[in-house]
C-alpha cells in the first residue's frame, strides 16, 4: 500500500489468556484433552446459575423494552439503582479529617457492553502522551489497551509476591514524581491475576499520590463482591475524596453472567477539573456513535442486585472460593522451587517460580505421550520465555492449559491458574497434577 496504515500501538495488543489456547487446540493431533484453567468463567467451568436469577432474566426477557434500544448512557431507572446502591455504601472512618464522599448520581454512571469495551474507550480517548501507570502483574486487557493507545509498552509498578501482592507504593510514588507524562494509576481490587486483595491503607495511599501529583484514578473493582480469607478492603467511593476517578464494574463474575457482556463505569469528581471533566464527556460522545449497550442485561440488574437473596448469594460464593483456596494450599504445601500466596479475592492464584527456573534453560521437560509429541513441544519452545516453555509442557503432558505470568506484563517467571472447577474431584486432580508437575519440572 502506497501508505502504512498500522496504528503505532497494533504490536502492543497480546492476550495471552486467550493466545495459548491455538496452541493447546494443536494438540488435538494426540488426543490429549484440555482443560481449561486459563479463562476465568465460571459457567464454563460448570458453575449453576441459581434458579431464581434465571427467572428474572426470563421475566425480563418477556418484556418488549429487552428488545429495544436503551438510552446511550444505559437504562435510566438501572442507573438510578445503582447510583443510590453506591450511595449506601458505608461511611469509612479514616484517621484525621475524614474527607467528603462524592455524591453519585445516575449521570455519574455509564455502561458499556462488557469492561472490554469500556476498558478499550477509557484508555483509548485518552491524549496520546497521557500515560496510566497500572501494576505489574497487569490483567492483559487493561495493560495492552494503555500499550496500545500510547504505542509504548505498558508503564507498571510493582506487585511483590513475597508481600502477598501489595503494590511497592515507594516504587509507585517515585515513577510518578520523576515521570510527567502519568497522568492516571490504574489499580485492580481484587487483583487479577493474583487475588490481592488491597487493605484501605493501601487505597489511600493511592489516593494521596494521585492528589499531590494532580492526576486520576482508574479501579477496576470487578471482583469487588468476591472478597474471603478475613481481608478487608473498600470501594473506591468510599476513600477517593475530591480526586477525579473511574471505577469499572460488572455483573460478569459475581452473578455470574460472563456472557451478558454488560460492564459500567462509575465516575467521580468529574467537575475537579475541567479537562477530566471534558474527558469524561468524550466517552459518553463516543458511546453514542454506537447508540447504547445492550439491553436485557441492563434491565436485570435492579431485579437480581435488589433481591433479598442476592446477599447471601454472595457471601456463598465468597465462601465457596475460600474453601477451595484453603484446598488449593493444602496441595502445594511443601512444593518447593515456587512461592505461591493463597488469594483473598477473586478466583485467581499465581505462582512465581524462584530463580531454580533460570537454571539449565531449555533443558527442563515434563512426560509426554510419544516422541512425535516431545518432538513437537520442543520445536514450539525455541525462543520462548522459561514460564511459557513450562506451560506448554504442562499442557503436553496432562492437558492443564494455564497463562505464563509473563503474559501478565511481569518479568516474573510463573503461572495463572483458577479456582473454578465446579467438579470436586476434577478441582483436586488439577490442583495435585500442577503440583507434581512444578516439582517434576524443576528436578
Amino acid at each position: 500500500m502506497r501508505r502504512d496504515i498500522l496504528h503505532p500501538g497494533a504490536g502492543k495488543l497480546k492476550y495471552e489468556i486467550r493466545e495459548i489456547v491455538g496452541f493447546a487446540k494443536s494438540l488435538a493431533r494426540w488426543n490429549i484433552p484440555i482443560h481449561w484453567e486459563n479463562i476465568g468463567d465460571p459457567v464454563q467451568k460448570g458453575e449453576p446459575i441459581a434458579d431464581w436469577i434465571k427467572d428474572i432474566v426470563r421475566e425480563k426477557a418477556g418484556e418488549n423494552l429487552s428488545y429495544a434500544y436503551s438510552e446511550t448512557e444505559g437504562v435510566r431507572s438501572t442507573r438510578e439503582f445503582l447510583s443510590e446502591l453506591a450511595n449506601r455504601r458505608p461511611v469509612i472512618e479514616l484517621p484525621g479529617k475524614t474527607p467528603p464522599r462524592p455524591s453519585i448520581k445516575s449521570e455519574d454512571v455509564l455502561f458499556f457492553n462488557g469492561l472490554g469495551d469500556a476498558v478499550a474507550k477509557v484508555f483509548g480517548f485518552l491524549r496520546r502522551e497521557a500515560r496510566v501507570l497500572g501494576p505489574s502483574p497487569a490483567y492483559s486487557t487493561l495493560s495492552s489497551a494503555e500499550a496500545a493507545h500510547s504505542g509504548y509498552e505498558h508503564l507498571t509498578y510493582r506487585l511483590d509476591p513475597q508481600r502477598d501482592w501489595m503494590p511497592d507504593m515507594n516504587d509507585v510514588e517515585l515513577k510518578v514524581k520523576y515521570n510527567d507524562s502519568i497522568a492516571g494509576i490504574l489499580l485492580i481490587n481484587p487483583d487479577n491475576p493474583t487475588g490481592a486483595v488491597y487493605p484501605i491503607e493501601v487505597l489511600l495511599e493511592f489516593v494521596r499520590i494521585a492528589r499531590n501529583y494532580g492526576l486520576f484514578i482508574i479501579c477496576d473493582e470487578t471482583y469487588a463482591n468476591i472478597v474471603y480469607g478475613g481481608a478487608k478492603t473498600a470501594a473506591l467511593s468510599q476513600v477517593i475524596g475530591d480526586v477525579p476517578a473511574i471505577a469499572l464494574r460488572s455483573i460478569s463474575k459475581e452473578v455470574p453472567w460472563p456472557g451478558a457482556r454488560c460492564g459500567w463505569a462509575e465516575i467521580y469528581n468529574r467537575n475537579a477539573d475541567p479537562r477530566f471533566e471534558a474527558y469524561v464527556k468524550s466517552l459518553l460522545d463516543s458511546k453514542r456513535l454506537e447508540v447504547c449497550s445492550t439491553s436485557l442485561p441492563q434491565l436485570c440488574i435492579p431485579a437480581i442486585l435488589g433481591d433479598p437473596r442476592y446477599g447471601k448469594h454472595l457471601e456463598t460464593r465468597a465462601a465457596m472460593f475460600e474453601k477451595r483456596a484453603d484446598e488449593m494450599e493444602k496441595f502445594f504445601a511443601g512444593v518447593s522451587g515456587i512461592t505461591l500466596k493463597k488469594p483473598c479475592g477473586a478466583f485467581y492464584v499465581s505462582a512465581v517460580f524462584d530463580d531454580v527456573l533460570n537454571e539449565n534453560p531449555g533443558g527442563r521437560s515434563l512426560p509426554v505421550s510419544d516422541e512425535s509429541l516431545r518432538d513437537y513441544i520442543n520445536e514450539e519452545i525455541a525462543g520462548l520465555k522459561p514460564d511459557k516453555q513450562f506451560a506448554y509442557w504442562l499442557l503436553a503432558s496432562s492437558g492443564i492449559c494455564v497463562v505464563p505470568l509473563s503474559g501478565f506484563a511481569s518479568d516474573l517467571p510463573g503461572f495463572r491458574f483458577t479456582l473454578l472447577e465446579y467438579n470436586d474431584e476434577k478441582r483436586k486432580w488439577i490442583y495435585k497434577t500442577l503440583a507434581e508437575s512444578v516439582q517434576n519440572y524443576l528436578r
